[in-house]
Order: C-alpha cells, then sequence, then structure tokens
C-alpha cells in the first residue's frame, strides 16, 4: 500500500515534473522554486515567459501545455503586466482556457497587493513575507507533493529570494518598472559564469542614457542569490570610486588603516583569495577613464561588471554592447507607464524617441504623471509649441524630440510645483552623478540666497519637492552608510544622470545658474571638515572634490572657499592621489592668478601643496624650478615675506636633496631652521619639521654621526610636543634607526625599529606609506643585523609587491627597494634575478634622475656585483671605476658612498691581476674611511680587511696578518663571532659593498 501522504517520511512516490513559468524579473524565485522541488525529488525545468502581444493569450497559454507535468506560474501584479495586455484580455484566459484545463496549472503569488479576480481559478499559494521554511512549506503542499524527511543536497544550494547577500553595498533601488533586456541580461550572466577564474569580467558598452546602469542594477537584483557579497562603486569620479572600493576593507572586517590604497590593497587581496568570500560581484558605474585598472579592477573567483562609454575596456574585460530597446521593449514600458494610451500610440512615441530609454522613461514618465493623451503631447513635442530656450544638443546621437520634452516638462513644473525647479536647478551646480543634497539642510548656516532658504527650514516643502522629481524620473534618491543604520542629513544624496544634467542645464537661465552656484560654493565651504591630514575626514574630501569645478569654487575668491579648495588639494596630497592632486592645483592656478597676485598667502600656499605632490610624483625638477620662481619673487617685492621665504626656501632644499644637490640643499636647510627657530620658536611644526629635513641632509652628506645627533634631539622634541603616537614623531623614530644603522649599529637599529613598525602599524595600519617605508627600514636592519636570513627574503619580496601596488615600479621608493632586494638576492645566490632587478632599478633612475645623479652613479657598483659575481670580472672592475671616478667628483672623495666604490674597485684590481693598484687604493680608502666614519664602522673594517688581502697578494705578508688580526678582533666586538661579515674574514672571503640608494 502506497504511504499517506503528510507523514514527513521518504516514499517511493514517482518524482513528477513541472515547468516553472516565470517573468524575467522574477527569476530568482524561479530559480529557487525549482531548487526546492528538486531537492525533494521531482524534476523542473524553468522558462522565462514575455508572450508577445501579437499572439492571443490562448495560443501562449497552450504552448505551456505542450510541456509534460504541470506548469508552475510564478504571479505578482508584474506577471499580468506582460505585454502588456488589458486586464479583460487576462480575465477571458483565465475564465476560459485556463478553466478548461486546471488540472495542468498551479500558481504561486509574490505580492500583497490584489491580482486579478479571474487568478482564482489557479488557486495561488502566497509566499509574500514567509520565512524560507514556510515559503516552501506551502508550496510543496500547494502542489500536493510530500516532503522529504531529508532532502536531496544539491552541488549549488541558492539563497532565499527574500534573503539578501551577507553584504549588500549601496545597489540602487529595484526598479519596479524594468522593462524587457531579457535577453541581454541572459547573456550577461551567461559570459561571467563561462569565464575563467580569476577573468570574470565583463562591460556594458553604450551612449548615455541607453540604460547600463539600469541593466547593471537589475542584474544585481535579479541574480543576487549566486552572490555572497554585492558591491556598487559609483566610479564617475576617481576620488569617490577609490573612496568607495576602500570602504570594502570594513564591510570584510580586514586590518588595514584607513588610508585609500592601503585598504584598496587589503581589498584587492581578500577578493583574490576569496576570503571571506569567494563568491562577490562588483560593479564598476560610470567608469570611463580606464586609468587605473591595475590598482582598482580585481581578480579572483569572483564576478566584475563595468558600465561605460570607452570602447579602450575591450582590451580589459569582454564587452557587451547595450542597444537601444527593441521596439516591443519600447512599448511595453510606455503602456505600463501610462496604461491609457493604446499600442498603435506606444509605437508612435516610441519612432518619436529612437528607442532609446532615458527621454523613454522622461517621456512615460510625463503622460503617466499628467494623463494626458499621447496625440496631444507629440503635437506638442513637434511643434515645440512650449519651448522657451534654445534647444541643446548633446552630440550623443538623441533625436532633437527628446530634448524638447525636458522643455515640457519644465515648463509643467514651472507652474504645478516652482520649489521642485529650484531643487533641479541647484542640483545642476554640482556636478552629476551622486549629488549631496543633504549638505543643504546639514548646515542651515550657508549663505543661502533669500528664495532658497526655504529648503534648510521648510522640511515638508523639500520632502515634496524630491518626490515629484523622483516621480518623473529626474532624480533617484540614494544614501550613504551601513544598510539599517540612521542617516544624518549630510548622508542624504540624490543621483541625476549625466544626460539629464546636461540636458537640465542648458535650459536653465543663467541668472538662476548664477544663484545657485553661489549657494553650492557656500555649502562646499561649510561642508569642509578643516583638517585634510586627519584620514577620518578622506571621504567627505573625495565627495566634495568632484563638485569645486562646476560650483565654481575654483573662481571663488571668498576665503572660505579657497581654504576649502586648498584643503581639497591637501587630501589629494595626502591619500596618494598625486595625478588628479596635479591637475587640480594646475586649474586652481589658471583660475587664481586671474584675481590674485603671485604673492598672495593663498597663491604661496598653493604652490607649497603644488611642490608637494611633485616631489612625491618624482617630478623633482619641476618642483624645484616652481619654488626658485617664487623666491625670485618674494626676494623682489616691496614688502619682505620673511615666513613666505623660509618655506620656499624649505621646498626648494627638500627638491635639491632629491636632484642630488646635497650642499646646496644643507646650506639652505640651515638657514630655514635658523629663521623659523628665531620667528616662531623650537617647539613650533614648521621648526620640527626643519630640524628634522636637516637631519635627512646630514645622512645624505654621508655625515652620520651629525644627523644622529640632530635626529635624536629632534624626536625628543616631537615626542613633548606632539606625544609619541603622532605620524611625525614616528617618522622621527624611524629616522634614528636609519641613522644607527648607517653608523654600523645594527643591533641597536634592530631593537628600536621594531617597536617603530608596530607603533605604525597600530597608528596608520600596514599599508600606509610611512608604514611600509617603516617596514622597509625593519627589513634593511634584519639584513644588516646577520641573524634573520631566513625571514628576510620573503618579507623583502612581500614588501616590493606592496611598493609597486602602491607607488607604481618605476617610482623612486620602489626603485630603491628593488635595488636592496637584488643585493640580497645576489649575496644569496639568485644571481638571474638579482640581475633582472638590479637592471631594472639603474634604468628606472636614470629615466628618472639622468645619468650623472649621484644615485644614478651609484647604481653602477650593484651592476658591477653582479658581474663579478657571474664571472665578468673585467666588465665589474669598469663599473666600480666608473662608480667611484664619478660619485668622487660629485661627493668629494671622503664621501661613504665614494669610499664604499673604492673597496669595490679594489676588490676588482686584485682579480684583474693589478695587485699594486689594490694595495695603493685599498690603503688610500682605509685611512679615508677611519677619518670619515671611524676606525670600527663596519665600512672601515672591511677597508681593512680588504688591505690585509691585497697585501698578502702583494706578498707583504707581516703587515697584513697584522691588520687581518686586528680587524678580526674589532668586528668580533663590534658585531659578533657570528655576524656574516665577522665569519667571511675570518675565511678570508673578500668584503664587498653594496650601494643603497637614497633619495631623502
Amino acid at each position: 500500500m502506497a504511504e499517506q501522504r503528510g507523514t514527513g517520511r521518504d516514499t517511493a512516490a514517482a518524482p513528477e515534473h513541472f515547468l516553472v513559468v516565470f517573468p524575467g524579473y522574477h527569476r530568482s524565485w524561479a530559480a529557487w522554486i525549482a531548487q526546492c522541488l528538486e531537492r525533494h525529488g521531482h524534476r523542473a525545468t524553468q522558462q522565462r515567459w514575455d508572450p508577445p502581444r501579437e499572439v492571443s493569450l490562448e495560443d501562449s497559454l497552450g504552448d505551456l501545455l505542450l510541456s509534460s507535468g504541470r506548469v508552475l506560474l510564478v504571479l505578482n501584479d508584474w506577471f499580468f503586466e506582460l505585454g502588456p495586455r488589458p486586464a479583460g484580455e487576462w480575465n477571458d484566459a483565465l475564465r476560459g482556457f485556463v478553466a478548461a484545463h486546471a488540472d495542468r496549472f498551479a500558481a504561486v503569488n509574490l505580492t500583497n497587493r490584489p491580482l486579478l479576480p479571474a487568478t482564482a481559478v489557479l488557486e495561488p499559494a502566497s509566499l509574500w513575507g514567509l520565512s524560507e521554511e514556510g515559503a516552501e512549506e506551502r508550496l510543496l503542499s500547494r502542489l500536493g507533493l510530500e516532503r522529504r524527511r531529508t532532502p536531496r543536497t544539491l552541488p549549488t544550494q541558492l539563497r532565499y529570494p527574500e534573503t539578501r547577500a551577507e553584504i549588500w553595498g549601496e545597489i540602487p533601488r529595484r526598479n519596479p518598472r524594468f522593462t524587457g533586456r531579457d535577453d541581454l541580461l541572459t547573456d550577461l550572466h551567461q559570459r561571467l559564469s563561462d569565464a575563467e577564474q580569476g577573468a570574470a569580467a565583463c562591460t556594458l558598452l553604450g551612449m548615455s542614457g541607453i540604460g547600463k546602469t539600469q541593466l547593471a542594477a537589475e542584474y544585481a537584483h535579479r541574480f543576487s542569490p549566486d552572490y555572497d557579497m554585492v558591491w556598487w562603486i559609483n566610479s564617475d569620479d576617481r576620488n569617490i570610486q577609490r573612496d568607495r572600493f576602500g570602504e570594502l576593507a570594513v564591510e570584510l572586517d580586514l586590518r588595514s588603516g584607513s588610508e585609500p590604497g592601503e585598504r584598496i590593497r587589503a581589498v584587492r587581496d581578500a577578493l583574490r583569495r576569496g576570503d571571506p568570500h569567494s563568491r562577490w560581484l562588483l560593479i564598476f558605474d560610470g567608469w570611463d577613464d580606464t586609468e587605473g585598472i591595475d590598482v582598482l579592477l580585481p581578480q579572483g573567483p569572483g564576478h566584475v561588471l563595468v558600465t561605460s562609454r570607452n570602447r579602450g575596456w575591450s582590451e580589459h574585460t569582454e564587452v557587451l554592447e547595450i542597444p537601444a530597446f527593441l521596439r516591443a521593449e519600447s512599448t511595453a514600458y510606455l503602456m505600463r507607464r501610462a496604461p491609457h494610451i493604446t499600442a498603435d500610440q506606444a509605437d508612435e512615441v516610441a519612432v518619436e524617441f529612437g528607442d532609446v530609454p532615458l527621454p523613454l522613461v522622461q517621456a512615460a514618465s510625463w503622460l503617466g504623471e499628467s494623463g494626458m493623451e499621447a496625440p496631444e503631447y507629440l503635437r506638442m513635442v513637434r511643434e515645440r509649441k512650449l519651448t522657451t530656450v534654445d534647444e541643446p544638443t548633446t552630440g550623443e546621437g538623441f533625436p532633437q524630440s527628446s530634448m524638447t520634452s525636458w522643455s515640457i516638462l519644465l515648463n509643467r513644473l514651472r507652474r504645478s510645483q516652482p520649489q521642485a525647479i529650484d531643487v533641479l536647478s541647484l542640483s545642476t551646480s554640482f556636478a552629476p552623478g551622486r549629488i549631496p543634497l543633504g549638505l543643504i539642510r546639514a548646515y542651515p548656516q550657508a549663505e543661502l540666497p533669500e528664495e532658497l532658504r526655504w529648503m534648510s527650514s521648510d522640511l515638508p516643502a523639500w520632502t515634496r519637492a524630491l518626490d515629484t522629481l523622483v516621480n518623473y524620473s529626474v532624480l533617484t534618491r540614494e544614501t550613504r552608510g551601513p544598510a539599517g543604520a540612521e542617516m544624518g542629513p549630510h548622508q542624504e544624496s540624490v543621483h541625476m544622470h549625466r544626460l539629464v544634467h546636461d540636458i537640465v542645464s542648458k535650459l536653465t537661465s543663467e541668472e538662476s545658474r548664477a544663484t545657485h552656484r553661489k549657494a553650492v560654493r557656500s555649502l562646499l565651504a561649510e561642508a569642509d571638515p578643516g583638517n585634510p591630514v586627519d584620514t577620518r575626514n578622506w571621504p567627505r574630501y573625495a565627495e566634495l572634490l568632484p563638485h569645486l569645478e562646476p560650483s565654481g569654487a575654483l573662481d571663488s575668491t571668498r576665503a572660505r572657499v579657497q581654504g576649502a579648495v586648498l584643503n581639497c588639494l591637501r587630501y589629494c596630497f595626502r591619500s596618494g592621489e598625486y595625478k588628479g592632486g596635479l591637475e587640480l592645483a594646475q586649474q586652481i592656478r589658471d583660475r587664481w592668478s586671474r584675481n590674485l597676485e603671485p604673492l598672495a598667502r593663498p597663491m604661496l600656499d598653493l604652490t607649497t601643496q603644488e611642490s608637494n605632490i611633485l616631489r612625491a610624483s618624482g617630478r623633482f625638477r619641476d618642483a624645484y624650478e616652481l619654488d626658485n620662481g617664487v623666491l625670485e619673487r618674494l626676494r623682489a617685492a616691496p614688502q619682505r615675506q620673511e615666513q613666505g621665504e623660509l618655506r620656499t626656501k624649505a621646498a626648494m632644499a627638500n627638491s635639491l636633496l632629491h636632484l642630488g644637490r646635497y650642499e646646496e640643499a644643507h646650506t639652505l636647510q640651515q638657514e630655514v631652521l635658523v629663521g623659523n627657530d628665531r620667528l616662531l620658536g623650537p617647539n613650533e611644526t614648521a621648526t620640527l619639521i626643519a630640524r628634522h629635513n636637516l637631519g635627512v641632509g646630514l645622512r645624505l652628506l654621508g655625515r652620520y654621526a651629525e644627523a644622529y645627533e640632530l635626529d635624536l634631539e629632534t624626536l625628543s622634541l616631537r615626542e613633548s610636543v606632539l606625544r609619541a603616537r603622532h605620524i611625525s614623531t614616528l617618522n622621527s623614530g624611524s629616522a634614528v634607526v636609519h641613522d644607527l644603522r648607517l653608523l654600523g649599529r645594527y643591533r641597536d637599529a634592530l631593537s628600536r625599529q621594531e617597536p617603530v613598525v608596530r607603533l605604525h602599524v597600530q597608528v596608520l595600519g600596514p599599508l600606509h606609506p610611512q608604514t611600509l617605508e617603516a617596514r622597509v627600514q625593519l627589513a634593511l636592519c634584519r639584513r644588516r643585523e646577520g641573524g634573520y636570513t631566513q625571514d628576510v627574503g620573503p618579507s623583502m619580496a612581500s614588501l616590493l609587491e606592496q611598493l609597486g601596488q602602491l607607488h607604481g615600479r618605476e617610482h623612486y621608493r620602489t626603485l630603491s627597494f628593488l635595488t636592496n632586494y637584488g643585493n640580497f638576492l645576489r649575496e644569496h645566490g639568485d644571481l638571474s634575478q638579482a640581475r633582472d632587478l638590479i637592471a631594472e632599478a639603474e634604468a628606472g633612475y636614470r629615466a628618472l634622475l639622468g645619468p650623472a645623479h649621484p644615485v644614478a652613479t651609484g647604481m653602477l657598483t650593484n651592476t658591477g656585483l653582479v658581474m663579478q659575481a657571474a664571472g665578468e670580472r673585467a666588465e665589474a672592475m669598469s663599473m666600480f671605476e666608473s662608480a667611484m671616478a664619478g660619485l668622487t667628483a660629485t661627493l668629494g672623495p671622503d664621501h661613504p658612498w665614494v669610499l664604499g666604490c673604492a673597496l669595490n674597485a679594489a676588490s676588482a684590481r686584485n682579480f684583474n691581476g693589478r695587485i699594486s693598484d689594490a694595495v695603493e687604493l685599498s690603503r688610500d680608502t682605509l685611512r679615508r674611511a677611519r677619518h670619515s666614519l671611524g676606525e670600527e664602522h663596519p665600512l672601515t673594517l672591511s677597508c681593512q680587511v680588504a688591505l690585509s688581502a691585497d697585501l698578502r697578494a702583494a706578498r707583504e705578508q707581516e703587515e697584513a696578518g697584522k691588520l687581518e688580526e686586528d680587524g678580526l678582533l674589532s668586528l668580533t666586538r663590534t658585531l659578533g663571532a657570528q655576524h656574516p661579515h665577522t665569519i667571511s674574514a675570518r675565511q678570508r672571503t673578500r668584503p664587498y659593498w653594496d650601494f643603497e640608494p637614497y633619495l631623502g
């Protein structure tokens, strides 16, 4: 006897087959329903259904019955708009054809809104508002199916459609009027699913207004059960894009600081590893500038979706071109939004607007909201009876009629809702895309013109105006912050399409635009946090930055607005956005030069920031020329600005250091320190910076002991004035360690740098640029100390990768570490990779600095060491001699870099049989080293051991033995018996010196 239904026991009942029929909009529900049926032992086939309007409903429904088994319809009010068709046609089909085949049809209902009366024949089971378990129970009950005690385990477990992804980041609200595009969405999903792991990226390409953003948002909602993390990134502006990408670090609970580059690298690494989520989807909306792809475009097990107008994306991802609507999609959308128009009228409107989605949306909004008949609307558009300004053109290939339709809308709003026009016009004084309109209510003290003050005081009017614009599809609402969190006014924003922004701007009077731009400038100034050094303020600066140009803030002569502009530029420098910072600095200079004197305080502040960014970008000569021009003007001015001169000299000294002109820089640095100390006092920030910079200069001059004493004093002052965890105090801590290491006090350096790095990580995060430099210093300390050989190699490889991600391979800081890592690899036997890295660094320095720069010259000795290790002794000697001669000419004979090159040159002379020349050079080098560095410096002792080797080769055994014995004793006493230098000397391995490039 067969078991009775409802016992909860597994049975041997024959499996049934179900055809799950759904509109594309409910793909996720259909997939979950099919999964439920399969888990309980049945077969399910999913069929997306949108019967063409020209085919009768009876025929379309009859086609469904060609399948075996029962047909399960996934219903809501959207289902009955397929086509779309009049309600009467659906009711007739349900009462007739469906009722006649009631045993073959079943249905579930996904809405709490009323359905057509005749839907009762389907006896739909309502799944609305149920938990997953409740929905499954009701589904099986409606179909009369038994529930298995142990459901089958399927390879992929889909998430219940009502349960969002664990991380759901600012995805635009689902458009309940989304129409068609089903084949495009299916194609897109297939492309991403079929792509190789790590290369699942696709770009939706098309002109403005074609519907790329709507398509991406619908994809995120429709296929959300496939993903555990979905993250939306507005990419119209580079700074906002980077900030938004970096916010994922917080959502993923990654250990990273607040610096954007640091967060980005942490996020990319987590996405690549698929930890904590391997099923992720990232959507970059409006990414037209392909620069920076290597930094932001992630790889890994997840999927990437880009929307763009730039065809250059075909070189980086798959591309899916987005065409205009199909005619059936155009008419379906129009008839759903404006049910009173006929199919023929919808077709005529679609032709008028070329099936382009954005103008069709506006036309449908107008027809639906106004109730106007289509012939009257088309007559107004064609005759332009309501146009009050010259019709604009967009260059986007839109029909002119779409422009006229905007004039019609604006004229209607001027009569019926003038406050909506105020909000709309004000929005065009921001940049298109995300617009922080919440600033109006967050900063009521901003200087708004009288006619706009209602915006900050009359909340109901404000809400009505926004609702009107949203209803007419002019703006969409957005919010900032975590899901579910209470939003402050400054987090409220709207989104305005670029094309809508362009059209409305041209349809707004010059008088209104000027008034509104002034209001926006005032809001931006009020919203300036006032401290771009504080990384917690960086998201706000990233949000303000795009709006400086369209609001006219760059042209403002108000001190408050100019201060906000400069703070945005300081943010670019502090956050590492050098390219954008240089572009902004040039824009500011172009505008301010029209109204400000070259020596006005804002212009001097601008020069300081621009110079900082130029140097950070590696453009040292440009920075020097910029500051030198200002200094000449300051000196020629009738009234002296001593503080301005000192600030400019300090910047010039920094540039001179990077240019290798160390003596000139040192002279200027002394002047700056003395002047700041006299004018400001010893504890002021500018004076402390001057002390620190003088230490850098002394270090580059090879005066390590002086640098150490000065840096110790600066560290003590900063600990007292700024406290131990201040970023500048941490920098001084690393400077002291650098001095100790160059003085050969490797153990002391290592013991001090380990806590310095820990503090850097705690305060700034592990990937902040200054933290990375501190970690570099620690790796070099460990290498020189000699007891960490097994750990140093992997640590240096990791650091090199992180520096390359932060700065790029051609940046001077990356080149320095390329060199240090190459020297380490050569020293430990990986000659092939060492040669490649040293060659890359040498070429990079020559391109950046020119061949005569001390650092570019010093690189020759590293190349020589690689050649010597490879047995190319003659070529190596040529490199050593060239490096020694070049550095002697620029730095003098007693500089430590020259002494190191001389040590290598003497070695090469010995290996090439020039023994007497080697002895002569080694003797002179030892004498100079003792004078410059002291008797027990590691380099001095290396020179002593080298001289003993040359003397042995010259058969002067007695002197050689005495020097060797004294050298070994000193090495044992200072470095320890097991230090690599001591062991090498004991084994009579010839000492060498590798060049460690440093620009300051």
